[in-house]
């Protein structure tokens, strides 16, 4: 190899082991990493496929918006009981266990749509199966990142988790399409049940011991809750995130609406949108991992918060296609920001044996309280148009976050 390449690979090498990417010198993280790169692509295939065969088989919007409801509704029911599980279990084997399950109704699915056996019904079902296993499996992943990495690479970590996810976001739904157009939607979902192999792989080849966990008398679906409600920083950061989910991040179910009604584009105009979110993204997981301890987390929440809140206002002031797509850019980084620093203080924070259930109670406000936000942002889009109801989220989430700002701005990593 020649030496000017073998220098350049060097230097590469030491920008991603010491920078916002320094995470990925752990074997195990990059194990892991790797594996769910894979999975997530596939997921988000199955994703933009499932809907476009819920249309074909029903010519209804409805049943398209029903179909992601079946899937979202376990989360809202079962999260907080997933984090108790999580924090009894061997959380690895406990993955791979949910993970097999995810490949499975992926494979089902396959099969279905391939012998031309699918049906709706057959659909919705297999929708709350995925929806069950996701509501026990994020928790447990959430809180088994901290057994991957030193606490001073965490932030790191969940920058680089971020990152991931929101490029397989982007890369996700245009494989699809492609798969879609020229094999059909069970060919999408075939290679979904491929992906989870991947991560099963990754975490076959763990090597990490199982941290034990103190045995609780009384362990409750609560604690979790009543551990983030006796610190005040985490209450407040927690509050943050509801605010995101339900107001300020709810523009993005609506974001279709306001793309044929406010800036009347068509579906390609929307598909610039909705990838400007997750470049956006990207660069907010990148920021924040360079940053690491620097800023404090707290006061990086408050700034990812009123930044995501000023830029969806604006967005609902916006009628050119280029200035909501740089707005778009910078509410994906903001939302990046505030959910990288809020996720990694409950990490952090919890005690080994309250730690699945601290991060259920974050999945449950990021996933599960989504319905919320978007059937909010959905009925004032209906009655006001999507740009009222944009501005409208925006402005209500800026006035929560001044007001929760005042215990977070000088709020500590100790106090966490």
């Amino acid at each position: 190899m020649p030496l000017a390449l073998r220098t350049r690979l060097r230097d590469l090498g030491a920008v991603l082991f010491t920078g916002p990417f320094r995470a990925v010198r752990h074997p195990d993280f990059r194990r892991f990493l790797t594996g769910q790169g894979i999975s997530l692509v596939g997921t988000w295939m199955q994703s933009i496929a499932q809907g476009w065969l819920v249309l074909e088989l029903t010519r209804s919007a409805f049943a398209v918006g029903l179909t992601a409801t079946l899937a979202t509704l376990p989360i809202l029911f079962f999260t907080l009981y997933g984090g108790v599980v999580a924090d009894r279990v061997d959380k690895r084997r406990f993955i791979m266990a949910l993970q097999a399950v995810m490949l499975v109704e992926a494979a089902a699915l396959a099969v279905l749509t391939l012998t031309h056996h699918v049906t709706v019904e057959w659909i919705w079902a297999l929708a709350v199966l995925f929806g069950l296993a996701t509501a026990f499996e994020v928790p447990a992943r959430q809180a088994f990142l901290v057994e991957l990495v030193p606490a001073e690479d965490l932030v790191s970590a969940a920058a680089v988790n971020s990152t991931t996810y929101n490029l397989a976001r982007v890369i996700g739904p245009a494989i699809a399409g492609i798969v879609v157009a020229i094999a059909g939607p069970g060919a999408a979902f075939s290679l979904n049940a491929l992906s989870y192999i991947a991560v099963l792989i990754g975490l076959s080849r763990i090597r990490t011991p199982h941290i034990p966990k103190e045995t609780l008398s009384r362990p409750s679906v609560f604690t979790g809750v009543r551990f983030i409600q006796s610190r005040p920083v985490l209450a407040a950061l927690s509050w943050q995130m509801v605010l995101l989910t339900v107001l300020s991040g709810s523009f993005i179910p609506i974001l279709a609406v306001y793309a044929r009604e406010v800036l009347h584009v068509g579906a390609r105009g929307y598909g610039a949108l909705t990838a400007a979110v997750g470049v956006g993204a990207v660069a907010g997981a990148v920021l924040i991992g360079g940053i690491g301890t620097r800023l404090p987390r707290p006061r990086a929440a408050v700034i990812g918060a009123a930044t995501l809140s000023v830029a969806v206002i604006l967005l609902a002031l916006s009628r050119e296609a280029f200035l909501s797509l740089t707005l778009l850019a910078f509410a994906g980084a903001a939302m990046a920001t505030q959910g990288i620093a809020t996720a990694t203080s409950l990490q952090l924070a919890a005690p080994n044996e309250l730690r699945g259930r601290v991060m259920a109670v974050y999945s449950f406000v990021v996933l599960g309280l989504a319905p919320l936000g978007a059937f909010q942002a959905g009925w004032v889009a209906e009655h006001l148009g999507a740009a009222w109801s944009i501005g409208l989220s925006g402005g209500a989430a800026l006035l929560g976050t001044a007001w929760l700002s005042r215990r977070l701005w000088d709020g500590t990593e100790e106090a966490c």
